[in-house]
């Protein structure tokens, strides 16, 4: 009798391997963070060497302002959506490349600004460069980490924040102090280069939605893939997809006021960023610029290191219990800083000061990595990079845009009346005084902020006097407008977890 082997078992077959090790995800993660630090060095530098470029062009708080705020963030951010919209067509990590040596080239040419003008549009020419890194970053990060962990990648990146204004202080100042503030802007600008050569040799350009729950590459290789055939391009097209987006940040309760939060924060946090070195160097008159630089990077620098990097993993875990961790979070950081920021601005010596700059970053910079977080988790896969940047868009125009040159605007009147006023100190008495301010006539007797040379001892003081006063004034200002973001946050928690299921419905994901 013929007998027939049963066939021999199978091993059960091996699951997909990981479209990309977890060490080479670490590493895009790591340059994406070296490129924004270099970013926010760029970025923030005027904030840095306001004061000698205020004394060196006898320029007032407002010109200030708008150097290191609207001048920068207008191109900065109208350029950002178009950009986006490549992004989501063409390799990211080309339109990152690009743009980091553009606006390196052009952070270097500050330095050979002779007068207000010239300093004015290099600064526009470092916006047109820093517009083509966050929003096709994210969009990379999106495709790299799957949807529980971005907001912990996204506090990795927003890590460059902190970093960079710490570098940038630092490093700016001491150079500063050394050969003078035209060197800093020629230094800072070089470094630039050499990581847009590292990211366009090292980093992969991954499938769009690689990450999401539904894909399974099965290498590194099939997931590094020619992006898909494109449809035709319009206007009416592209316009329809700017829509959605728009609809999608504004179209819903939580998002509408996350989105208002985020902006509201950010105007407290640049407007009053912007005047932190100037208040300390015009407030504690044995500091110099050096000293001041260490003080500000360390302290502020290490705090705000703290907060960014814990939001995400913060909230990624409360949010387990509770999708409304991701607005709630920043909501009470954000709230609970302002103290501390008056703390800084009212404290007797630089000492005192210092201490209190250590809290309101570790409380406040949670949101960002949060934020992020819902804005890429909200979006679709062929969206992403637009939605970052039509964030970016409403969050800088009017944050980054608006808040430097409201709180010079500030300072200048507020000096103004004090100069006039010099008896009155209360900022109530102050703000009831603001309509009949003149800074024209201040900045004609102290340009600058200075009395003229060879003015007599009690034209210096009372120069010296009006502008560190109206700087406190402005500053403590600017920064309450973080309480009213913080109030956004809180209100956009309500219904945020039906909106990030309806999210992940619409894209076909299982939660």
């Amino acid at each position: 009798m013929t007998t027939i082997d049963a066939p021999a078992p199978t091993a059960p077959a091996a699951p997909p391997r990981a479209a990309y090790s977890e060490n080479y995800k670490r590493l895009v993660l790591f340059l994406l963070v070296t490129a924004y630090t270099l970013n926010f060095i760029d970025r923030t530098i005027i904030a840095t060497l306001g004061q000698p470029i205020k004394d060196a062009l006898k320029i007032s708080d407002t010109q200030l302002g708008l150097l290191g705020g609207l001048y920068f963030a207008l191109l900065y951010t109208f350029l950002g959506i178009p950009i986006a919209r490549f992004a989501e067509r063409f390799s990211r990590v080309n339109i990152i490349s690009g743009a980091i040596i553009i606006w390196s080239a052009f952070t270097a040419l500050c330095g050979t600004a002779g007068n207000f003008a010239m300093l004015a549009a290099y600064r526009f020419g470092v916006g047109i460069g820093e517009a083509g890194l966050s929003p096709p970053a994210h969009s990379l990060i999106s495709d790299y980490f799957e949807p529980k962990k971005r907001a912990s990648a996204l506090s990795v990146y927003s890590f460059g924040i902190p970093l960079g204004s710490m570098i940038g202080i630092i490093t700016a100042s001491q150079i500063a102090q050394a050969f003078g503030w035209r060197m800093a802007f020629m230094v800072v600008g070089l470094p630039g280069v050499a990581v847009a050569i590292a990211l366009k040799t090292l980093v992969k350009e991954p499938a769009r939605g690689h990450s999401e729950p539904d894909a399974h590459p099965l290498s590194a290789e099939d997931a590094t893939i020619e992006l898909p055939a494109r449809p035709p391009t319009s206007i009416g097209r592209e316009f329809s997809e700017i829509g959605a987006v728009i609809k999608l940040l504004f179209g819903s309760w939580p998002m509408f006021n996350i989105v208002l939060g985020v902006t509201l924060v950010s105007f407290a946090g640049y407007g009053g960023g912007q005047f932190v070195q100037p208040y300390f160097l015009r407030n504690f008159h044995q500091l110099d610029l050096k000293t001041v630089g260490l003080i500000v990077g360390l302290a502020a620098g290490f705090s705000q290191g703290i907060g960014t990097l814990i939001g995400g993993p913060i909230t990624d875990r409360l949010a387990k219990f509770s999708p409304r961790w991701y607005a709630l979070a920043p909501a009470i950081g954000v709230a609970l800083a302002y103290p501390f920021h008056l703390g800084v601005y009212t404290a007797g010596s630089w000492q005192t000061a210092a201490l209190f700059m250590l809290a309101p970053g570790i409380l406040a910079y949670v949101y960002l990595g949060p934020t992020f977080g819902v804005v890429q988790n909200m979006a679709p896969t062929h969206q992403r990079a637009t939605a970052t940047a039509l964030l970016f868009f409403f969050l800088n125009l009017i944050a980054l845009g608006g808040g430097p040159p409201f709180t010079g605007w500030m300072i200048d009147h507020f000096a103004a009346f004090h100069y006039a006023h010099p008896a009155t100190n209360g900022l109530w008495d102050t703000l009831s005084g603001f309509g009949g301010s003149h800074p024209a006539d201040f900045q004609q007797a102290c340009p600058g902020g200075k009395a003229a040379k060879g003015a007599a001892e009690a034209a210096k003081a009372a120069c010296s006097g009006a502008l560190v006063l109206g700087t406190r004034q402005g500053v403590i200002l600017a920064y309450a407008f973080s309480l009213w973001g913080a109030f956004h946050y809180f209100l956009g928690s309500f219904g945020l977890g039906k909106a990030l299921a309806k999210a992940r419905a619409d894209r076909g994901e299982a939660d």
